[in-house]
């Protein structure tokens, strides 16, 4: 559950997808989350475009579309839809508080930013300690050059050895060892 009570955290985190290279939440999921219909939602940004520039929101493409569609196996689509979904940065998120205007948009805000800053810190935690293990590789290389060789292969991918059909020239030779060939 969020600090407030309000809409617990995993449930927000279910809902944040990656795309275009930025996390996004879309206009279904948040018009469920402030208690309004997809429809009030996107009519009260359109009514505000000039508070919502490309970094700020986007329409997914219809390929976008269709694939989160396969990948979204909840029923929060409602069916067949007419219009692609728009998808909210949270920056435009953000700024969707100040074009909805009531209390539960305000407090969702807060919950949903909170999420966003949470997934930041833990992705910022992740590539701290990758740079750590890189440079610590670097700094113990030579005294740990066994371990770390050993690590790298128990990552690697195990290799499928193919057995050979036929034999070479040079292999039937030397089964004939040193007879001479007519």
């Amino acid at each position: 559950m969020s600090e407030n009570g309000i809409i617990p955290v995993d449930r927000i985190e279910n809902i944040i997808f990656l795309l275009r290279g930025q996390k996004v939440m879309l206009s279904p999921h948040l018009a469920e989350l402030y208690n309004v219909e997809p429809r009030v939602l996107v009519q009260a940004v359109k009514r505000n475009i000039n508070r919502f520039p490309g970094d700020f929101m986007f329409q997914l493409s219809d390929d976008e579309f269709a694939n989160l569609k396969s990948q979204i196996v909840t029923s929060s689509w409602g069916g067949p839809r007419r219009a692609k979904p728009y998808a909210f940065t949270e920056q435009g998120v953000a700024m969707l508080s100040s074009v909805l205007r009531s209390k539960r948009a305000v407090q969702v805000n807060i919950e949903i930013i909170r999420t966003f800053v949470r997934l930041r810190q833990l992705l910022a935690s992740h590539t701290e300690l990758a740079g750590k293990l890189f440079e610590m590789e670097k700094k113990y290389d030579e005294q740990f050059k066994i371990v770390f060789e050993a690590i790298r292969q128990l990552m690697a991918p195990p290799e499928t050895k193919k057995k050979k059909i036929g034999f070479t020239v040079k292999e039937k030779l030397s089964s004939y060892g040193n007879r001479k060939i007519r």
